[in-house]
């Protein structure tokens, strides 16, 4: 299947009043457990390379978008590729060669008026160049400390800020925090359904990952769209790791506990992918 583009992909899940998945990328197995996981779902899906990503792997972005892209293409459901959290101008760039959909330029430690005039150049960059834009007015908790917890997006200011930059989507905070292991969010659902109401395009939930289950399909009745998951992967990624080393500390093939991790991110990604489509 050829590449989809998230833009495509938000819309007709906006339309459908469905959640629409995006897992956070870090190696080729994050990429292969997702698209397994939307394929055995029947449900499409967006890979997201973060910039702390690209960093991992050494600063080469191309490396790690053409492995996300090559598993999108190969898959039998419609999946994009993402760009996430990005701040560095270098980072869009490589993006935009590299054939992304889409970016979230992520300028929210910025004073307000410097948060505004960044994305708005990010935003006319990317729409001549037909880049869907993501980006974020206020702060979502977690995150190494540069996003204040309890943080909450006020209507207002959204529909102010969007209306002002342009873009295509945005991040809201409504309880939800970044690098959660455990699953105890508890989201504003009268917050998120008046953010519904006053901003004019898509919303995006960060930090999914501590966001249990009902309070999941809550977001998504009363507005949210797409839904960034990044954590959960991790987690099951990690525990399957430590699972396989315990068992037979003599292991030295890597495909031996790759492969099992690759499954127990893939169960992970298929569960809430069923929880973001009911």
């Amino acid at each position: 299947m050829s590449l989809a583009a998230t833009a495509d992909l938000v819309a007709e899940a906006r339309a459908a009043g469905r959640g629409l998945a995006a897992f956070n990328v870090i190696t080729l197995e994050h990429a292969e457990a997702i698209v397994q996981a939307a394929e055995a779902a029947a449900l499409p899906v967006v890979l997201q390379v973060s910039e702390n990503a690209v960093k991992f792997h050494g600063g080469r972005a191309a490396t790690i978008l053409a492995g996300a892209t090559a598993a999108a293409r190969g898959a039998r459901v419609p999946v994009s590729v993402h760009l996430d959290h990005i701040e560095s101008p270098e980072l869009l760039e490589a993006g935009a060669e590299a054939g992304v959909s889409s970016m979230m330029l992520d300028a929210s430690k910025r004073p307000y008026a410097e948060n505004v005039r960044v994305t708005v150049r990010a935003a006319d960059w990317a729409h001549e160049r037909g880049i869907w834009l993501e980006a974020e007015l206020g702060e979502v908790g977690g995150k190494d400390g540069a996003h204040a917890p309890g943080v909450r997006t006020d209507p207002g200011d959204a529909a102010a800020y969007v209306a002002a930059t342009g873009v295509d989507a945005l991040a809201v905070a409504v309880g939800n925090s970044h690098a959660m292991t455990e699953r105890t969010a508890a989201l504003d659902h009268a917050l998120i359904a008046r953010l519904r109401e006053t901003v004019p395009v898509p919303l995006v939930l960060h930090g999914s990952s501590g966001v249990p289950d009902e309070e999941l399909r809550r977001a998504v009745r009363n507005g949210m769209v797409k839904i960034n998951i990044g954590t959960a992967l991790n987690v099951a990624y990690t525990g399957s790791l430590r699972e396989s080393l315990a068992a037979d500390p003599s292991v030295v093939d890597p495909r031996r506990y790759l492969s099992p991790a690759r499954d127990a991110m893939a169960a992970v990604a298929g569960r809430l992918l069923a929880v973001l489509a009911s």
